[in-house]
């Protein structure tokens, strides 16, 4: 099939409000058909909205067999992002309908992310830089002040939980601070100098930084449990920029307000937005961000221009990051 504009597509954007606040452009998929954007919808407007639809563009919106039945003229489901738990891709390939996610175009800055995290648990720059502006540095009358402590990572372990591209990613980034590297991981493959592979709980037990980068499954729910936490050093961080019910927040909420562990660094939590009785958004040296690892404006250009690409490839009879 060639690449015509008669061929052109009526997409409509369920929730694009995430992806795009105003700072990139939906171009790339403008380029391919009419374009109706949504900034957010609600399940029962789904269908509504969605009902003369070719292709439909989403993120976290849900989509059922019972919600594809009643969409006769969709053919496509473009994810603005890389999981694809939202839509019921078995029922999408039993009814003709394929669906395409976005691989990889976040890697670098979620890596990122868990380090602006941990170097904050570090250093303390945000709380150094307001005692200061707040005088403190001049009522102490020192040539260098500092209100908090420094953590220097040099020569520290960092353990890697999940050795995807993101993992790899953060393991070189702690390798170049001169890091030791332990990793776990389902899959092995030949590691770099200086990695080495850990079982799970000897990665914990060791590590004076574990950093999350797994999957959530039925296996890794609940992974950072109690007796996990348990298993850490008193002076060790955990960051988290996977998935938030890969640890049990009251869990470790404990271990922080005791002083079980030195401080955690959140991008995820398990109900988003969190419950007003999250105990995390009150735990002891706990940093919680809103789930904005991916959401870099280059990462976020880069995801439209990728789901463009997949839809563009689908009407040219070659579709591509096909997981229905």
């Amino acid at each position: 099939m060639k690449d015509r504009k008669d061929l052109a597509m009526h997409i409509v954007i369920l929730d694009g409000g995430s992806t795009n606040p105003g700072d990139v452009s939906w171009a790339p998929l403008r380029a391919l058909g009419s374009v109706t954007v949504y900034d957010s919808t609600k399940p029962e407007e789904i269908v509504e909205r969605a009902k003369n639809a070719e292709a439909v563009i989403l993120n976290r919106n849900v989509i059922s067999r019972e919600i594809m039945q009643k969409l006769p003229k969709l053919r496509f489901i473009g994810l603005l992002a890389t999981g694809y738990n939202t839509v019921d891709v078995k029922a999408a390939g039993e009814l003709g309908i394929t669906v395409c996610n976005v691989p990889l175009y976040c890697v670098e800055t979620v890596a990122q992310q868990a380090f602006a995290l941990l170097l904050e648990l570090c250093n303390h720059t945000e709380k150094i830089s307001a005692a200061t502006r707040g005088g403190d540095w001049d009522k102490a009358r020192t040539m260098s002040h500092s209100t908090h402590p420094l953590f220097e990572l040099y020569g520290k372990t960092l353990g890697i939980v999940g050795f995807g591209h993101i993992g790899q990613t953060v393991a070189k980034l702690g390798a170049a601070l001169g890091m030791k590297i332990l990793v776990y991981s389902r899959t092995k493959r030949e590691l770099p100098e200086r990695y080495q592979w850990a079982e799970l709980d000897a990665l914990f037990k060791n590590a004076d930084v574990v950093s999350l980068h797994c999957p959530l499954t039925d296996e890794t729910r609940g992974l950072v449990n109690a007796e996990r936490l348990n298993l850490m050093k008193p002076t060790a961080f955990l960051i988290n920029t996977a998935r938030g019910a890969v640890v049990d927040e009251a869990a470790l909420a404990e271990a922080l307000n005791s002083g079980r562990i030195a401080g955690a660094g959140l991008d995820v939590l398990v109900h988003e937005p969190p419950k007003k009785d999250d105990p995390l958004l009150t735990a002891q040296n706990c940093i919680v961000t809103p789930h904005i690892a991916w959401a870099s404006r280059d990462a976020r250009a880069r995801l439209i221009k990728t789901v463009a690409e997949n839809l563009k490839a689908f009407r040219n009879g070659t579709p591509q990051n096909v997981v229905s």
